[in-house]
């Protein structure tokens, strides 16, 4: 029995919410394995234009390109479809451990935590080698892309992979490359661009006008929303970024300590999916109300609003400017640009905070030939992976 176009992207981003560890850079590399190779969505150039978009945006940049993949799919519907398969699983789990802090402990088997971003590694891995024989088929774009991961491992942060992105669009154009696409692919199913116009007039609407509201009315309720739709709102470069940010508004509120703070972050490394659920752990655990439950999800929603806002306002415009010949030729240097960052993102923090000794490098190299040559899929060498650090490291 076939499953409808929205049920079937819910049970895909779920599997991948339930075994999606290691990570932003790991998400996209599981993204793409599940949805352009296994299941054949979209086309590899297709979706390395809807990362280079996401790269650009603020917020989650893995959730991002899920949304964007839902929309694609099956409209606002598979955008919703997969924002909850893909995030729920991660925020349920940390609302729970937010209610049963002080009983839960540190009670993961030694060794887990390490063998799933080892997988990460791996994952990683083959998602750079493939891209780059994909997107960098010559010598002027691999060259590019080496240079791009030169200066993120030079200037790390967002300023530096805004600078890789912006330099792959102008070496792109100084080069004249372009990839053509004889029937571009539509990445923003059903929203036209009045619609594209109101969703990003929201954004700018709730950025500009929840902090009036919050300051007027003094509402408990209004300054959560406020200070996690501002944190999804204004954060590039991913979930490890937006943590300043909520730590500053949560020592402002009184809501936490940081001892919690810090114990909810622990947690939240060793889940599945996207880092921006830390938010539902914060929203749950804080000492005011809304907290519990309520607060989990209120803050959850909150920090993922501009997330959808932007990727549904930015999509269409997005459609017609990659047909362009002049953006084609900016875009396959983004592309290139976007495999420089996965590949300084696989040294460091990957390789450099995961692989300590022969036994980490071992078990990578495992995960790697599992998912290269044995063709296993991820979800299974996370699993065999993750009982093996469990058993040895």
């Amino acid at each position: 029995m076939s499953l409808s176009p929205t049920r079937e992207i819910f049970v895909a981003f779920l599997r991948l919410g339930l075994t999606a560890f290691g990570g932003p850079v790991a998400h996209l590399a599981y993204f793409r394995d599940e949805f352009v190779h296994r299941r054949r969505w979209l086309s590899d150039a297709a979706y390395a234009d809807l990362v280079a978009l996401c790269q650009f945006l603020p917020g989650p940049a893995s959730s991002q390109v899920g949304l964007a993949l839902g929309l694609q799919r099956a409209g606002y519907r598979g955008a919703l479809a997969a924002w909850c398969g893909f995030t729920l699983p991660s925020a349920l789990l940390l609302i729970v451990f937010a209610l049963g802090l002080a009983e839960f402990g540190e009670r993961l088997p030694h060794g887990l935590l390490a063998a799933l971003k080892i997988v990460a590694v791996a994952v990683v891995a083959q998602a750079v080698w493939g891209m780059g024989r994909s997107l960098c088929p010559d010598w002027p774009r691999r060259l590019l892309a080496l240079l791009g991961a030169a200066l993120l491992l030079a200037w790390p942060g967002a300023a530096g992979q805004l600078a890789v992105i912006g330099g792959g669009a102008l070496g792109g154009l100084a080069l004249g490359t372009s990839v053509p696409v004889a029937r571009p692919e539509r990445l923003a199913a059903g929203i036209g661009r009045r619609a594209a116009m109101l969703w990003l007039a929201l954004f700018a609407a709730g950025l500009l006008g929840l902090p009036w509201l919050a300051t007027t009315f003094a509402a408990p309720t209004l300054a959560l929303v406020d200070a996690f739709y501002r944190a999804g709102a204004l954060v590039f470069g991913g979930g490890h970024v937006v943590l300043p940010l909520l730590q500053t508004a949560m020592s402002e509120f009184g809501r936490i300590d940081q001892e919690t703070f810090l114990a909810g972050y622990g947690i939240a490394q060793a889940v599945p999916g996207p880092l921006f659920t830390f938010a539902a752990f914060l929203g749950a655990a804080g000492s005011a109300t809304p907290n519990g439950w309520a607060g989990g999800l209120l803050a959850l929603l909150a920090i993922f609003a501009p997330a959808f806002l932007v990727v549904a306002g930015t999509l269409p415009l997005w459609d017609a400017l990659r047909t362009n010949a002049r953006a084609r030729a900016a875009l396959a240097g983004i592309n290139a640009a976007v495999v420089g960052i996965l590949l300084a993102a696989l040294y460091d923090p990957l390789w450099t905070g995961t692989i300590h000794g022969p036994r980490e490098l071992a078990l990578a190299a495992i995960a790697l030939a599992a998912l290269t040559w044995g063709k296993q899929p991820p979800w299974r060498v996370v699993a065999g992976c993750a009982l093996g650090g469990a058993l040895l490291l």
